[in-house]
């Protein structure tokens, strides 16, 4: 059933709020902008540091990365001092990877995967008379982060005597945190906060505080109230604000500050920058302003889905994960920059971002109405165009070959799986048409066209002719999305000669629009594309992989996605049928990942089974937990204590089980039609479909 009347956002999204009662070391709670983030115990601030191992508490940014000298006569290494890995294709053309860690040659590779690595730039703290506090010094605990204003409430009592702390984000450009502290023993000089700045690590903290002598912490202007600070970590520099309202600012020891309040309350606020002028500081109360007026910009302009008037017992965690996940993604993975799959929390894989994951993170972004914060990465496609370009011809490829794994500077990270992924390379193109339809902009269409040519061109440069099957193919070497294959093996794999084909299509679409010459080869390619395999009614993994569903029932099923992500004119649904049912029955599935269970629930109501689809997406699993801050956990991995493709494909999922997709003729395909489901939507669009698309002839599903 779906509703018609207008929804409550405040009171909706208010009744989702978490609320921490003890320490929660699985779910500290964070807030953010999409550009820097602070994650906080159940003080609002970092006062258990040591304590949240399980989880790191970080202040992380876009911008805000270090690299270690190599040594003190060499500063760097680049992709030329690394041994490549060889490989002949089949139409014998050479190829050389930074894949294998070479003997004589692993400082180089090491230090090429860990530098640069993301940066913890600040720390922030209570202490008691000096020292620092204990989780058996706290009690009396209630936090409370209230979503439609992105401010945390912390509610506790530090030896019995009472405090409170707001803590916030700027939300309108700036990177700036505040925090509000009240407390009668404030007064009395035995509650400071303390200030810490570390050097960078590579590791899941983003931290290490032993190296004293190898940064600096410069006062550049200082007063009672202000003080602002030049951080120089080798290469690298930020500078840091500190305005603190009633109370008084003191340096102690090389890197840290001391906060001591004049009377019962103490505001502060921390602009953080890589510019001088971005650390110039505002009012704890301004920033809490922004925090609530971008709050209310975000949710009251983007989707919004409502379950809680269902019977059915399912729809309110369904709905809790669904709106916690809208926070979480604007906040970690909204920013400037493709995000890292733990955002803004704390390190994975060295801070590196992983553009296969582009798409699970960000494209729900248009389909909610919120196309302007994928704007903000859109941009770095276009600002590492070159590099791409270098990636591709680095092989004698034409085009941009966009990688996996990469920091700042987008150059391929070494990894012995990530050079020989091609899934990530047509992401860009899929969500330029997802943004293009919300847009109906030809002014976009002309900003984004030499991306979308330039990657377009890479994939067919990169297929082969088969002259016997009169097809073009993706051949090893090639890592599929299921990585657990081998790269010389692997010949057609199932999601990427579907989404090959799909991208190609839409950029030929592109140039209809803009009135430019298609591409035959492109068009050649996209009509002549290798299918799917199929083997006794259902669908391989690959044209090679007769042992899909007995030796390789692990890691990602994604031939799922060919009809789950992808609205494939050429996938027989009986047979993706089976092959759903057979996953079902035969994957192993504590080697999933958070995302796999979203886009198999795709692929069910794109089935027409709407039941499925719930009970994929809800299904009890170690890596499809979703803890009390939202934060989609990967039970088993200490280096993944959240993991936010999952949270991010959970979205794009709820998008298609509401709105549809085109073509659709069922209001909310996604929810069974057994009288149990009330479901109500605004502002969320279809999933687009496969067919050309004028400029002047799409209009978006209206909303329910």
């Amino acid at each position: 059933m779906v509703a018609e009347h207008k929804i409550d956002r405040q009171k909706l999204i208010s009744g989702h709020n978490p609320v921490l009662t003890e320490i929660a070391t699985d779910a500290p709670l964070t807030v953010g902008n999409g550009e820097l983030a602070f994650t906080a115990d159940i003080t609002g601030m970092q006062t258990l540091y040591e304590e949240y191992q399980e989880l790191p508490l970080c202040t992380m940014s876009q911008w805000g990365w270090h690299t270690k000298p190599v040594s003190r006569e060499k500063y760097n290494y680049t992709l030329d001092d690394l041994v490549m890995t060889e490989y002949v294709n089949r139409e014998g053309r050479l190829l050389k990877y930074p894949q294998d860690k070479k003997v004589g040659n692993e400082d180089v590779y090491n230090w090429l995967r860990e530098n640069p690595h993301r940066l913890n730039l600040v720390r922030v703290r209570l202490q008691w008379e000096e020292e620092s506090i204990s989780a058996e010094d706290i009690t009396g605990v209630r936090q409370e982060l209230v979503l439609y204003e992105g401010i945390l409430y912390s509610e506790f009592q530090i030896r019995n005597n009472a405090c409170r702390v707001r803590t916030a984000c700027h939300n309108e450009g700036r990177d700036i945190l505040a925090f509000s502290l009240e407390s009668e023993a404030l007064k009395e000089k035995k509650i400071s906060i303390v200030l810490d700045f570390p050097y960078g690590a590579s590791d899941i903290t983003a931290s290490d505080w032993t190296q004293n002598d190898r940064h600096r912490t410069t006062i550049l202007q200082t007063s009672d109230e202000k003080m602002l600070l030049w951080r120089q970590l080798d290469r690298d520099e930020y500078y840091a604000g500190i305005y603190a309202q009633g109370g008084k600012i003191r340096k102690e020891g090389s890197h840290t500050l001391r906060i001591f309040a004049n009377g019962e309350k103490l505001d502060i606020s921390i602009a953080l920058g890589k510019q001088k002028e971005q650390a110039e500081c505002l009012s704890a109360q301004e920033v809490m302003n922004a925090s609530k007026r971008g709050g209310r910009r975000f949710w009251e302009r983007g989707g919004i889905i409502q379950l809680n008037k269902s019977a059915d017992p399912r729809a309110r965690e369904l709905e809790r994960r669904i709106i916690l996940s809208q926070y979480l993604m604007a906040i970690n993975s909204s920013g400037s920059t493709p995000p890292q799959e733990t955002g803004l929390t704390c390190n994975s894989w060295y801070g590196k971002m992983h553009l296969e994951m582009y798409l699970w993170h960000c494209a729900w972004l248009p389909l909610w109405h919120q196309e302007e914060l994928l704007d903000r990465s859109l941009a770095w496609y276009r600002e590492h165009l070159q590099q791409a370009r270098e990636n591709a011809a680095r092989n004698g490829y034409k085009g941009a070959r966009w990688p996996k794994m990469i920091a700042t500077e987008g150059v391929d990270c070494p990894s012995n799986i990530a050079p020989l992924l091609v899934w990530q390379q047509p992401h860009i193109i899929y969500m330029l048409e997802m943004a293009y339809r919300r847009k109906r902009n030809r002014r976009f269409l002309e900003e984004n066209w030499e991306l979308v040519k330039e990657t377009a061109d890479f994939m067919v440069d990169f297929v082969g002719w088969d002259p016997v099957k009169k097809v073009y193919s993706i051949c090893a070497p090639v890592i599929p999305v299921q990585e657990c294959h081998k790269a010389m093996d692997v010949c057609n794999p199932a999601f990427e000669v579907e989404y090959f084909r799909d991208t190609l299509r839409i950029a030929g679409w592109w140039a209809e629009r803009l009135g430019r010459e298609k591409e035959e080869l492109w068009e050649q390619v996209a009509e002549h594309m290798a299918e799917l395999t199929e083997k006794d009614g259902v669908y391989l993994a690959h044209e090679n992989c007769p042992t899909t569903f007995t030796e390789y029932n692990r890691d990602h099923p994604s031939m799922l996605g060919a009809f789950g992500l992808i609205d494939s004119d050429r996938i027989d649904r009986t047979v993706m049928d089976n092959t759903l049912q057979l996953v079902e029955e035969c994957w192993k599935y504590p080697t999933l990942w958070g995302w796999d269970f979203a886009m198999m629930a795709m692929t069910a109501v794109r089935l027409g089974k709407p039941e499925k689809a719930i009970e994929l997406l809800l299904k009890e699993s170690p890596k499809n937990c979703y803890v009390t801050s939202g934060n989609n956990r990967q039970t088993g991995r200490k280096d993944l204590p959240l993991y936010l493709p999952g949270n991010g494909s959970l979205l794009l999922a709820a998008a298609i089980m509401a709105a549809g997709y085109d073509g659709c003729d069922r209001q909310t395909p996604g929810f069974p039609d057994d009288g149990q489901w009330i479901v109500e939507f605004e502002n969320i669009d279809p999933l687009p479909g496969t067919s050309p698309v004028s400029i002047a002839g799409y209009e978006p599903c209206q909303p329910h």
